[in-house]
């Protein structure tokens, strides 16, 4: 197991700006798209890639932000290569925004940790029959070929997670989290110094 996954699978002490993000999903909770955040990697060639991911809660125990990926996918690969990211997650109704970096993790069949696999089947059974289909799709970035009878294919079993279902986790190690209400408006840093020691700063916005 790598240094990272060994990182996210243990147990943590809850972090201090897990309560600020909480409070935000909850006070979000009544807009779908609250639990959508942007999460960019770097490709092989150096360049950024951003895209949108769903939140599927934090990792049991743990600091580590769920998501969950396509092994086939470019996002997949990225991360092979380099297992760190930044995530931007803005909330409309409180008006604020996280920004967090920090390790990746990408779990799949063959994933070594039992805690990660175990995790991993629990948010496959939680996902619904349309989401857990498009992990059956042809092969994801490559050209549209065919009818779409490609893309109907049986209703996937919710006990069995194909190979190329994969679950992320983003381990924080630094979190900026401006709030845009007030004047002047609050933003306040933290930075992981050890494994459960964070550093608290008040910042100018």
């Amino acid at each position: 197991m790598s240094d990272s996954a060994a990182s996210v699978a243990k147990t943590k002490q809850l972090a201090p700006w897990r309560s600020a993000l909480c409070r935000a999903l909850h006070r979000n909770r009544s807009k779908p798209y609250s639990r959508y955040f942007q999460l960019a990697t770097v490709h092989p060639d150096g360049h950024p890639a951003n895209r949108t991911v769903v939140f599927r809660g934090f990792f049991p125990d743990n600091n580590g932000l769920m998501f969950v990926s396509d092994g086939r996918s470019q996002k997949a690969k990225d991360i092979a290569l380099h297992p760190f990211a930044a995530a931007c997650w803005y909330f409309t109704e409180t008006r604020e925004q996280f920004r967090l970096t920090g390790a990746l993790v990408l779990a799949d069949a063959n994933h070594p940790s039992s805690k990660l696999l175990k995790v991993r089947q629990q948010i496959w059974e939680d996902l619904s029959d349309k989401a857990r289909l498009q992990f059956y799709w042809p092969q994801p970035g490559e050209q549209r070929a065919g009818d779409r009878a490609r893309f109907e294919n049986p209703t996937p079993d919710p006990q069995v997670a194909p190979d190329v279902f994969c679950l992320g986790l983003l381990d924080p190690t630094s979190v900026d989290h401006l709030e845009l209400r007030g004047a002047p408006q609050n933003r306040t840093h933290y930075r992981q110094k050890g494994n459960d020691d964070w550093q608290r700063m008040e910042l100018n916005p």
